[in-house]
């Protein structure tokens, strides 16, 4: 149990059966009337996102989780087979518990998040950026660097992103794994 005064970002609660991360909180100490902590959580399942109000000193069940780096092997059925880095333990993951799953190719590692308690697995996160190769895109002309004008382009693990008119087949691009966005080109 902790107190609603000592919630930070990051930290794991468990409101109404569910699991809940902190992504932002505001100490509040209004003129009249009690000091509260404005919280803003994050649904562990659906991702929804809900503003609560807790008052000072309130009790609330924390959950201790932990952070493991995973490496994707194959995908078996509809779900994502990974290996424990330090156990060398297998384990399938769903997809809807994947962030980032249309940019994972096979050797990427991922951070996976479980409930310490209970050792179920919360959700597996890509990294924020990933470099990939471009197998097939319009072919790109020479001097097309002035204008914001984007093309579709097929990546090596079958997503499909919007890149810049001068990016060729065969590239490598980084790519941000949250929104799906061209980064920059990746010079060999």
């Amino acid at each position: 149990m902790i107190k609603s005064q000592d919630i930070k970002k990051g930290t794991c609660i468990r409101l109404d059966g569910k699991l809940y991360f902190c992504i932002d909180f505001l100490h509040v100490k209004p003129g009249k009337g009690n000091t509260i902590m404005r919280t803003t959580l994050k649904d562990v399942v659906s991702g929804r996102v809900l503003e609560k109000r807790f008052n000072i000193g309130e009790a609330l069940e924390d959950v201790r989780v932990e952070r493991r780096p995973f490496q994707y092997l194959y995908m078996e059925g509809q779900d994502y087979i990974f290996m424990n880095q330090e156990t060398f333990d297998q384990v399938p993951i769903a997809k809807d518990l994947i962030t980032g799953v249309d940019f994972m190719k096979e050797g990427d590692v991922v951070e996976v998040v479980s409930d310490a308690s209970t050792e179920t697995i919360l959700y597996a996160e890509m990294p924020v950026k990933t470099q990939l190769k471009i197998t097939y895109t319009e072919p790109g002309l020479k001097g097309d660097t002035a204008t914001n004008t984007t093309k579709p382009a097929t990546l090596e693990t079958g997503a499909e992103v919007r890149v810049p008119l001068f990016i060729n087949e065969g590239e490598t691009i980084e790519v941000d794994t949250r929104d799906g966005s061209y980064v920059n080109r990746v010079k060999a």
